[in-house]
């Protein structure tokens, strides 16, 4: 059974999709199931999310990551299906520490491919499970923000909270 629950943030409301085992499908700063269950693959989507008051630990994680835990989100599983490089970057984009964000360069030399820096950005943009892959500890290599599924308004406040 897949279920989706929205959390109160002090960046704004934060869904997410989890499947049976536990794991993260899909997550990010929306209260709109939609635009979540768009980003999960379809061999990993196997019914209609049901919503549910609370996560457990998924749930909990979120609280704990925004009250100041920034390491909460870190043990919660995630399940991402592409292609070799992509899943690649998102398992890199997990080590990579709060308060410490890399570019796209070097993101992509995580991920093994140090030439793909293009590819580095596409794994981002096409990150489903925000937070718990933290595609927002990822900058432009001038320091600029670059793009956020969820608006360089909430990249920031969360590098911010990151910094505190």
């Amino acid at each position: 059974m897949i279920n989706w629950s929205t959390t109160r943030t002090p960046v704004g409301p934060f869904s997410a999709v989890v499947d049976d085992d536990g794991a993260v499908l899909a997550s990010g700063w929306t209260a709109r199931l939609d635009e979540l269950t768009a980003l999960i693959g379809r061999r990993l989507l196997t019914g209609q999310p049901r919503e549910v008051a609370d996560l457990g630990p998924v749930s909990r994680a979120v609280r704990a990551y925004h009250e100041g835990d920034l390491q909460a989100v870190d043990a919660v599983p995630v399940r991402q299906s592409s292609g070799e490089f992509l899943e690649a970057a998102w398992q890199a984009l997990r080590k990579v520490p709060a308060g410490q964000p890399v570019s796209y360069a070097e993101l992509a030399a995580l991920a093994g491919q140090p030439k793909a820096v293009r590819a580095a950005a596409g794994a981002c943009a096409r990150n489903a499970a925000a937070l718990f892959v933290p595609c927002h500890r990822v900058l432009r290599s001038d320091g600029s923000l670059g793009g956020f599924r969820y608006g360089t308004q909430i990249k920031q406040q969360l590098l911010d909270h990151e910094n505190r």
